[in-house]
């Protein structure tokens, strides 16, 4: 995982940018308000700050449909070179209008990275780290914040500072980021092979995950290509193929899946279990419709399945691992070939497929489509040869394995009592039902056989249509199932009309709803005038006997505080795939909520004024490193986790622009309400809303730690579903 930690360090860096600047403006306005003789007039002192949220808001618009359309690396690189640009630019500011047009250029660049870093990293990293690795951004963030501060202090202990020189460093740092992004970071895979550029996707992957055979994810990210569909929980048992009864049910035996363990040569079969079952996904603990009518079912939908991790954790699983290729297919079939959208121009022409060289895409070809292969498959007809070529693999031989992280399996099967082609994510449901002696009953009929002698496997499956089936194609050659390229699916693009399929309608509503409680959480109004929150709290009586100014003093405790956040957002990195997001907010949020009220208190009780100044900053501090460990980083790395590929930039762009209209919102009225209603009156309305942001996340948030992408946006369809199941009984 050394390969996606990297790109992920490197992506990180347009944070540390953003959180630089973040800094500087905060210490630099100080002295921008003399210059200009701006005390009389907050409303420019806020636009001067604001406006890099104006520019933000602005390029939000469009990044992710640029994103879409361009790909995620060339908008990091647009992003890298507007820092630059306006770096320069504030360094030269003769005036406020040139300094506001500055600041513009800087708020395009913080928003093309703010909206797509977390979208990049999510794409390119591993289920099981990837909280961790999208914290990194939070943590770059804040470790910027402190440099600059530290900078912008050393800067205030001179006979003259210059504020210029204080925004124009913010180029040195840019051109670093410029290099990493031009030469280092790859094209997001997910991006890829959503432009049908397989091989490519193939390579990234590869080295991503410095391993060769990535067929499984590879056969996900395809997957991954379709918006919604008719989702459904299933339970499957999964054993030794020996193990169940040759004797049984012809019929039944056509619904189950044949696995292959390519580490012992073993064969397994997945064995789907009719009727009610002890193991239900959604009944561990009382079905869905005996939940609250307040809490969201996908809450309980998503928690039901990290109750059922196997003990030694999703990383560990006792038998998923050692599973090789799904299914395979007869050696009748055709081979596969390259799946890359350029080698189909090619075709009739004299050149050689990529596929028969040595970096072939051989690997790709056993999970991205084969049906498989049974007792009965002299029974079943051929796959159509659609426009998507078949793949090729003598039964039994092993191929790639098809682990798509985080304990789950992708599969898929032909349905002859359904007739049509299925796609299925296994999930292992803890360890072995049993080594030696029976599975436990399942009650109301449900169909598992009784073993006496061997080990079996319970396993949840969410069973849909396959991303790549064509139904009408299987109409017009009705001989089996029907594929279809996977640069035909990608064509279609995203759509306003995809927004509104009910699983990304539910995602939007939790992505939206946590931005904007985030947002008036007053974090980004705190962070910009934490000097002048510290000075109006009397931070400088603390530090009179130092001999420092109240402006000096001020910037000190600001670095200071973003020093103590740094180790809070290292645990929170460790805690984001163990504890998961949901636990982190519930558990920091409670914790703001206090840190504000007591900021409420020690502005309306007249306490001696170094008590005032003590108390006033500890709580600004609490709430500072409290606020990086979870609902800092968590709301964006939920967003960047909860959409399909095919609208996730689209859907990135809307929550982003929420985001950013609220920092708008709070950056611009903040200095108007400490004129107004003062530090008491401020923080007394962020504790309400932190109030309001603690119940929304306990109703409507899941926890989405080590599940791929693809399966989470397949919970929330499921999840849509029941919660308008629930609505109307």
């Amino acid at each position: 995982m050394s390969g996606a930690v990297l790109v992920a360090v490197a992506a990180a860096i347009g944070n540390f940018l953003q959180g630089w600047d973040n800094a500087t403006i905060a210490g630099s306005i100080l002295y921008i308000k003399r210059e200009f003789n701006l005390e009389s007039e907050p409303t420019i002192e806020g636009l001067i700050v604001a406006m890099s949220l104006i520019g933000a808001t602005v390029v939000t618009t469009c990044s992710g449909p640029l994103s879409d359309f361009l790909g995620r690396r060339p908008m990091l690189i647009i992003s890298s070179v507007l820092y630059f640009l306006s770096s320069l630019v504030m360094l030269w500011s003769p005036n406020v209008y040139i300094l506001l047009f500055a600041r513009l250029l800087d708020g395009f660049g913080i928003g093309l990275a703010v909206t797509l870093v977390p979208l990049y990293i999510s794409e390119t990293a591993p289920p099981e780290i990837r909280g961790l690795l999208n914290t990194l951004p939070q943590f770059t963030g804040s470790a910027g914040m402190f440099l600059s501060y530290c900078m912008v202090f050393g800067m205030s202990l001179t006979k003259a500072p210059s504020w210029r020189l204080m925004l124009g460093v913010l180029s040195i740092p840019s051109i670093i980021y410029f290099a990493l992004t031009l030469f280092f970071l790859p094209e997001s895979p997910r991006w890829l092979v959503s432009k049908g550029r397989m091989l490519e996707a193939k390579k990234v992957l590869q080295r991503l995950r410095a391993k060769q055979d990535v067929a499984g994810e590879m056969a996900l990210l395809v997957e991954g290509l379709g918006v919604g569909g008719d989702t459904a929980i299933e339970e499957y048992i999964i054993g030794p193929a020996d193990e169940f009864d040759d004797a049984e049910d012809p019929s039944a035996r056509k619904e189950q899946i044949k696995l292959y363990g390519s580490s012992q040569g073993l064969s397994w079969i997945a064995k789907p279990v009719t009727g009610q079952s002890s193991i239900s996904l959604v009944s561990r603990k009382g079905s869905l419709a005996n939940q609250s009518g307040l809490m969201d079912p996908l809450v309980k939908l998503f928690g039901s399945v990290h109750e059922k991790l196997p003990e030694t954790g999703s990383m560990r699983s006792t038998l998923f691992p050692h599973f090789g290729s799904m299914f395979s297919v007869g050696g009748n079939q055709p081979r596969n070939e390259d799946w890359d959208e350029e080698s189909i121009a090619r075709e009739g022409d004299d050149y050689v497929s990529d596929a028969a060289a040595d970096d072939s895409d051989d690997n790709l070809q056993s999970p991205l489509i084969s049906r498989q292969t049974t007792s009965l498959d002299k029974d079943m007809p051929a796959p159509t040869q659609g426009s998507m070529r078949q793949g090729s693999l003598l039964e039994g031989e092993p191929s790639g394995n098809t682990g798509i992280g985080g304990g789950w399996q992708l599969a898929w099967k032909w349905s002859e009592r359904e007739g049509i082609f299925k796609r299925i994510y296994l999930h292992q449901e803890g360890g072995p039902g049993s080594r030696r002696g029976s599975l436990i009953s399942l009650p109301g009929g449900g169909d598992a056989p009784t073993l006496t002698d061997g080990e079996i496997v319970q396993a949840a499956a969410l069973v849909s249509q396959p991303a790549l089936y064509n139904k009408e194609l299987m109409h017009q050659q009705p001989v089996g199932p029907a594929m279809i390229h996977p640069s035909a699916t990608a064509a279609k693009g995203p759509s306003w009309s995809d927004l509104f399929e009910p699983g990304v309608k539910h995602a939007l509503i939790v992505g939206v709803g946590i931005q904007i409680l985030q947002q008036f959480s007053g974090i980004n109004g705190v962070l910009y005038y934490t000097p002048q929150i510290l000075e109006q709290a009397g931070v400088g009586y603390l530090l009179s006997n130092l001999g420092l100014g109240s402006t000096s003093a001020s910037l000190l405790i600001s670095s200071v505080t973003t020093l103590l956040m740094l180790p809070c957002i290292a645990v929170a990195m460790r805690l984001m795939d163990i504890s998961g997001r949901r636990t982190l907010l519930l558990t920091t949020i409670p914790i703001l909520i206090v840190s504000l009220l007591i900021l409420v208190v020690g502005s309306l009780v007249n306490l001696d004024s170094t008590v005032n100044a003590f108390i006033s900053t500890l709580s600004v501090v609490v709430y500072f490193c409290c606020f990086v460990m979870g609902f800092g980083p968590i709301p964006n790395i939920l967003c960047a986790e909860i959409f399909p590929t095919r609208v996730r930039g689209l859907c990135i762009a809307t929550c982003a622009l929420t985001f950013w209209i609220g920092d708008i919102i709070v950056t611009y009225t903040l200095p108007v309400m400490l004129n107004s209603v003062g530090l008491g009156g401020v923080f007394g309305m962020y504790a309400v809303v932190c109030i309001l942001a603690w119940m929304f996340v306990f109703l409507k948030v899941p926890e989405t730690k080590g599940m791929p992408l693809e399966v989470i946006t397949e919970f929330f369809s499921v999840g849509a579903k029941q919660a308008e199941v629930t609505n109307n009984s």
